[in-house]
């Protein structure tokens, strides 16, 4: 045997010897989630302003996603589906989003990512923006879905009044008034309410802390460990502490979109000093696309049509980064991926089982081991408020996205595009509007159907198939609201929201 053959063979037996001894060792799981981010409000994905130098450092060292998709143009649904891998539909998270008094929540039957690596022996927590309900004594928390442990706002940070709270040093009162006739917004650790109303200025200091602390104790226990961090920064209304504010070009967004890549920094700062960066899969992404009635504190979906509460491309594709060294090799993957995908893909890399449950999404590790295929060949478009009655609005299969309905939406609107807008109103498409992604991202130019009759029939093959297999959950949010649930420091406050105060 020639010595290269040799060499190639000495190279793969210890590629097999390092997969053994790295299997010994289950990976830890770091989820960075932003809220309200879209397509191009990143520096690697062609913001000419924004200033994330550890975010543009997991894109230089990692795999950046250029076709990566959520499942719903707004918050609560996306996260369901992120946690599940299952469209929000089953689940039952829609329409719209979870409140603060809100009666229902993502069901307890459902296996979050958390459940489902617990069993191994992981360690689990999550900071930031639950939004997936509150309930009776803390029914839907964190805490009650796999999570050991919980810092964080359980809803949205506007979710209550914000009209005299501070949002920038040294008392820059926050821009807007935000949600008036709700409690003032809980910090919660746990299931306790710690602070009411919360901080913002030294609120990312807190939940810094906290994430760093949880994987530095795990490390020191030998645990492996799954940190879920989603942020409120870059949706409205934004803030930022001394570390942040006005140190961006870019203003109030800028300022809190840094403030979120300081916490990145120290992150993977930490997981650097305590030697598990090396078996650390670190994943960012966002929840849905920028708020574009905001203007300019809302958010950009680079060339990509419309943004929130729609679902044209700038409202469900989102930038993406996977970075694990000496694992996923640096570069970029124009394959198609999910939100969905996580959970089976976290599953796969740690060896978990996945739940017995109708699961929408797929396992990416080839895509992040090898810069391989996806195994994803269509994504489906639900909208903000999903219906039997009218089913997917659209339909991505492969680089064909079939618009079957379209409307705008208030979170899109004050931008030039008309049909973006809340006046533009629902309008079927029958044939539906076909849009070549790679060659048009920005859906611009419907494509003549002519000559696109085979594609037709099998778009409507894979609609009729995808359909026939969703089962509608109960819907979580129709079931109201109770003012009594909004969570509230002093329980003997009375009236609502004027009470809480700790």
């Amino acid at each position: 045997m020639s010595r290269s053959g040799m060499d190639h063979i000495s190279l793969f037996c210890l590629n097999i010897c390092l997969f053994c001894a790295s299997s010994a060792s289950p990976p830890n799981f770091v989820f960075l989630f932003a809220d309200d981010l879209g397509f191009g409000d990143l520096g690697c994905y062609g913001h000419p302003s924004t200033l994330t130098p550890n975010l543009d450092r997991l894109a230089a060292g990692g795999l950046r996603f250029t076709d990566f998709y959520c499942t719903s143009p707004v918050c609560s649904p996306s996260r369901a589906s992120l946690l599940t891998g299952r469209y929000q539909t089953r689940s039952g998270i829609y329409p719209g989003v979870l409140y603060p008094g809100s009666i229902g929540g993502l069901p307890l039957n459902e296996t979050t990512i958390a459940e489902v690596l617990k069993p191994l022996g992981y360690a689990t927590a999550a900071v930031g923006k639950w939004h997936l309900g509150l309930g009776a004594n803390g029914t839907f928390l964190p805490t009650k879905q796999g999570f050991d442990q919980y810092l964080g706002i359980p809803y949205s940070h506007d979710q209550g009044p914000c009209q005299n709270l501070t949002c920038f040093p040294p008392d820059v009162k926050c821009f807007g008034t935000c949600d008036v006739d709700t409690v003032m917004v809980p910090l919660m650790y746990n299931e306790v309410i710690k602070q009411q109303p919360v901080n913002f200025l030294k609120l990312e200091e807190a939940y810094s802390h906290f994430a760093t602390n949880f994987i530095s104790t795990s490390v020191k226990k030998k645990q492996p460990f799954f940190l879920y961090y989603p942020s409120h920064h870059t949706h409205y209304p934004q803030y930022a502490g001394s570390g942040a504010a006005g140190r961006s070009l870019r203003g109030p967004f800028g300022d809190a979109l840094l403030e979120f890549d300081n916490t990145i920094g120290n992150l993977l700062t930490t997981l650097e000093n305590t030697g598990v960066i090396n078996n650390t899969l670190v994943f960012f992404t966002s929840d849905n696309g920028p708020e574009l009635m905001r203007m300019s504190r809302g958010g950009n979906a680079g060339c990509l049509k419309c943004g929130k509460g729609t679902t044209y491309e700038g409202g469900m594709r989102e930038p993406a980064i996977a970075y694990w060294p000496g694992t996923i090799r640096p570069g970029v993957t124009h394959e198609m991926a999910s939100t969905l995908d996580i959970l089976p893909t976290f599953a796969s890399l740690a060896g978990a089982k996945l739940p017995q449950v109708m699961l929408d999404g797929v396992d990416m590790t080839d895509i992040l081991v090898r810069q391989g295929k996806s195994k994803r060949e269509t994504m489906m478009f639900y909208p903000e408020d999903p219906s039997e009655k009218y089913g997917l609005f659209a339909l991505r299969l492969g680089k064909y996205k079939a618009h079957f309905y379209t409307q705008g939406s208030t979170h899109s609107g004050l931008t030039p595009d008309h049909d973006c807008t809340v006046f533009a109103a629902l309008k079927p498409h029958d044939p539906p509007l076909i849009f070549d992604l790679e060659a048009d991202p920005s859906e611009n130019y419907p494509l003549p159907l002519d000559d696109l009759q085979a594609l037709l029939v099998n778009i409507k093959k894979v609609k009729e198939q995808f359909e026939a297999s969703m089962v509608f959950g109960e819907s979580q949010i129709s079931k109201g609201s109770d003012p009594n649930l909004e969570p509230c420091c002093d329980p003997q406050c009375a009236p609502k929201p004027t009470c809480c105060l700790c």
